[in-house]
């Protein structure tokens, strides 16, 4: 494994060989994740189409796969393929070309990298990337995410529960929600230099759906480190919500009272609101969300309430119009 963190002492269970991945059932008896009901995903799929098309379904209908990926989640979709996850990426901080970010990242510094946790809690702490290896056991989850222009992914994500990090810095009663805040670094991250956008990029939970335990923060994928393109060294995944809402690259997480300004309800409140859930009845003002392709598929599936996971999260939203709260 080409470890980036050469000090931080590996455990086994961290590591899933190849051949395990052939296997399904195999894989989560080893990784100990048997009856988890753990899902997992990113944004992302390699069209035919022009990279500079506009991302929506209707440039999607010359979509074919090259995955030979067999293993498959516990809905059956296979594991997306490991160069498809890394070579087709939203990343605007690097470029709105998803084909271009793995090119502009290949010289991204996260050496020394740092990230605070403070705002409305008793006991702030600055973690080092190390830190967080050595005190956060880490684990594979399998998820699923969908993007909001309609691709979806299913990827093995390496971390652990963002509800642990918080339970260590003890939020303040008055704590309602996190507020996550990601690298400011134009000299290296050429799209932070368009002035179309305000950096940095910010994203906003409500401390509820934080503190669940399908809310990961993640350092790998496929058992390695993120690569940088992915949001090395330290990205939230947040599965049942569009994959805007799972940020790269994080330096900061508060907790506030009021809920935070968001990265995409600023630039665009007409399209993109707060809480950002996968909802097939809410229409894109653009376009649909009622369908979704799947990379290593050759069609359209129906888009799952929650991504899925509506068994697990449904309950945070009870009482709640998911069409103006969106």
């Amino acid at each position: 494994m080409n470890r980036q963190y050469k000090n931080i002492p590996i455990q086994s269970s961290e590591i899933t060989p190849e051949s395990l991945y052939l296997s399904r059932r195999e894989w989560l008896k080893k990784a100990g994740l048997v009856g988890a009901g753990a899902l997992l995903a990113a944004c992302g799929i390699a069209p035919t189409t022009s990279p500079t098309a506009s991302p929506t379904p209707e440039n999607d209908q010359t979509f074919t796969s090259t995955s030979t990926n067999k293993a498959s989640d516990e809905l059956g979709a296979q594991l997306t393929d490991f160069d498809a996850i890394t070579g087709f990426v939203n990343y605007y901080e690097f470029s709105t070309d998803k084909q271009a970010v793995a090119k502009l990242a290949e010289k991204f510094t996260i050496t020394l990298w740092q990230i605070e946790v403070g705002g409305m809690v008793h006991k702030p702490k600055t973690y080092g990337i190390e830190d967080l290896l050595r005190k956060f056991p880490r684990q594979e989850r399998i998820y699923r995410m969908r993007c909001v222009e309609g691709w979806s992914m299913v990827i093995p994500w390496l971390g652990f529960p963002l509800a642990s990090l918080l339970k260590e810095v003890e939020p303040m009663s008055s704590a309602r929600y996190v507020r996550f805040e990601t690298i400011l670094r134009p000299e290296e991250m050429p799209g932070q230099n368009s002035p179309f956008f305000d950096w940095p990029y910010v994203e906003g939970l409500r401390l509820d759906e934080a503190m669940h335990d399908l809310t990961i923060v993640c350092t790998g994928l496929y058992g390695k480190d993120l690569p940088a393109q992915n949001g090395a060294p330290v990205r939230l995944v947040v599965p049942w919500k569009y994959g805007f809402k799972s940020p790269k690259s994080l330096v900061k997480i508060d907790l506030v009272e009021q809920q935070p300004a968001t990265f995409w309800s600023v630039s665009a409140p007409h399209e993109y609101g707060f809480y950002s859930n996968v909802n097939p009845e809410k229409s894109h003002p653009r376009w649909s969300q009622a369908t979704e392709r799947r990379i290593g598929e050759t069609g359209r599936r129906p888009t799952l309430m929650f991504n899925g996971y509506a068994d697990q999260v449904a309950y945070l939203y009870k009482d709640m119009d998911l069409n103006i709260y969106y």
